[in-house]
């Protein structure tokens, strides 16, 4: 590794969020200089346009990296745990690939137009929460927030 090798913040988070970041962590270059495929390929000249980031003492941080054949990708955390961010590349048949999320202590929460859509919920699925929320457990964790917003997100899925 080169001496002047400055980790990209979501290389710092590699292990926390698993194989899922692998891909941004791929990403990660040494800053100020001009990065190149190995060897061939439609991306062998591709160069690295802009790369900025912050990395606070408190494990805060935003960065912003985005190369000449249209790969791109930021994220920023407030607390160096809980992290939004956004990636796109440009596909082989020429569609831009997008993709949003959120990494939390709910996991990786990825949204975009290309990942498969949830099944519409079964009636009696909601049913039974629905039964659920009108007679709560008698439980200090129950969390009757989080069930009315599964609730609503199912109901979202049926049309």
């Amino acid at each position: 590794m080169p001496d002047d090798f400055i980790p990209h913040p979501t290389a710092l988070h590699c292990e926390r969020f698993g194989n899922v970041m692998m891909g941004l962590c791929v990403l990660s270059a040494p800053p100020n200089k001009a990065v190149r495929a190995a060897s061939g390929g439609p991306d062998s000249d591709a160069t690295v346009i802009q790369q900025d980031q912050i990395i606070n003492d408190d494990g805060s941080y935003n960065f912003v990296f985005e190369t000449s054949n249209g790969i791109r990708a930021q994220a920023s955390s407030s607390d160096g745990i809980r992290t939004s961010g956004d990636f796109s590349y440009p596909a082989p048949d020429g569609t831009n690939i997008a993709l949003v999320y959120v990494a939390d202590e709910y996991g990786f929460q990825p949204q975009g137009a290309h990942l498969p859509v949830e099944p519409p919920a079964p009636d009696h699925v909601i049913k039974q929460l629905e039964d659920i929320r009108a007679n709560p457990p008698n439980d200090p964790d129950f969390d009757a927030a989080f069930l009315d917003s599964e609730i609503a997100r199912l109901r979202a899925t049926q049309g």
